[in-house]
């Protein structure tokens, strides 16, 4: 065991940040965007050995110098950062590795939820995490109300309906961020439920919006509460949003979208076997490089898995496709007369709400509100 010391590191600190990036570069990792604590592993000249770094209930952009591999530097570096992480009230840790990473990480008590081969492994600090979040989705769709109507005395939930009888019903899956919830989410929810027997629907849990979630899922349950074969579901942290995907690995904004991409399609893939999810649903964003890439490998890959991938055009408000980006823009400058015409009802009365007013003051604070 190194008698080195591990410190945080200030994001002020020049110095020490120019040296992690230098390390993390030679070890063929990008800087991630999103991190909120980082640590360095100094020798006895300073400098920087080893370091690591968190974003919310994950760990990241770990690296040990190549002059210092084989000394146990990484694994100190893994227990300080879940040492921070348990401090912070989080004990449900995640982290993504490199392939040939994971088995070190396996014997630090890191589980493995999906890979992608030659790119990226997502793994957790709890043996039955997924199988855990699989459990809950089953019970949430079992109980549902939209359910229970399938089913027959015999039967009195849908896993024990006939097989014969489970082929002929027609189930989907949404997923949404809603942030917040606009005329073209209602419009996509209202087509799929249209389309199919159950929708599945899961709004995005993780806190990482300009409008939290507690609001988001609010506007989404009132905005859809006129459809009556809807099962909803919080994501919790298995389903993953493009605020927390790693994009350290990757070589190029294009590889790191495609990684999330199958990464998420891995984990719905098993998500669907679980809910009978023979179908998802996904709105198209022609002025979107990251959704394009991401719908079209979707619509390669989901066929694969018996998953049929349908893209829906956009809804439009005066030759424009109607996005939440546009909302927030809106929102910020106090234009209520376009924020009218591009969400419903329900969500316009929560913005004229005093409630409103702290999510409203956080977006106007925003020099970007405009996500691509």
């Amino acid at each position: 065991m190194s008698d080195y010391i591990i410190s945080q590191i200030s994001p002020s600190d020049t110095r020490a940040n120019k040296q992690i990036n230098e390390l993390l570069l030679a070890e063929g990792i990008r800087r991630d965007a999103n991190l909120d604590y980082t640590c360095g592993m100094y020798d006895d000249e300073m400098n920087i050995i080893a370091t690591g770094s968190c974003f919310g209930n994950t760990l990241r952009c770990m690296a040990v110098s190549s002059a210092h591999q084989g000394e146990g530097l990484m694994n100190q570096i893994v227990t300080h950062l879940i040492s921070v992480q348990f401090e912070r009230g989080n004990t449900h840790l995640f982290l993504y590795t490199k392939c040939n990473s994971a088995k070190f990480f396996g014997d630090l008590g890191f589980y493995e939820i999906a890979r992608i081969d030659g790119q990226i492994v997502f793994m957790e600090n709890r043996k039955t995490g997924f199988s855990a979040y699989l459990e809950r989705l089953k019970k949430e769709s079992e109980q549902s109300e939209v359910t229970k109507r399938f089913a027959t005395d015999n039967t009195p939930i849908l896993s024990e309906v006939s097989s014969d009888a489970q082929k002929n019903l027609r189930i989907a899956a949404l997923v949404m961020n809603a942030n917040p919830f606009t005329l073209g989410h209602q419009y996509l929810v209202e087509k799929a439920a249209s389309e199919n027997d159950i929708l599945h629907l899961f709004i995005v849990s993780e806190d990482q919006s300009l409008v939290p979630f507690s609001v988001r899922k609010q506007l989404v349950l009132e905005g859809t509460a006129h459809l009556n074969n809807i099962i909803y579901h919080e994501s919790g942290p298995y389903i993953i949003s493009n605020a927390t995907f790693p994009s350290y690995f990757q070589k190029d904004e294009n590889a790191v979208i495609e990684s999330h991409a199958m990464l998420d399609l891995t984990v719905f893939t098993q998500i669907a076997k679980v809910l009978g999810i023979t179908r998802r649903y996904v709105g198209e964003e022609p002025t979107s490089l990251v959704t394009g890439i991401y719908n079209r490998i979707m619509s390669e890959k989901l066929p694969e898995q018996g998953i049929e991938c349908i893209v829906v055009p956009r809804k439009t408000c005066e030759d424009t496709p109607i996005s939440a980006s546009n909302v927030r823009l809106a929102l910020q400058n106090g234009d209520y007369d376009t924020i009218s015409k591009l969400v419903p009802q329900t969500t316009l009365d929560y913005f004229k709400s005093p409630e409103a007013i702290p999510v409203i003051e956080r977006i106007r604070q925003q020099e970007n509100v405009i996500h691509y």
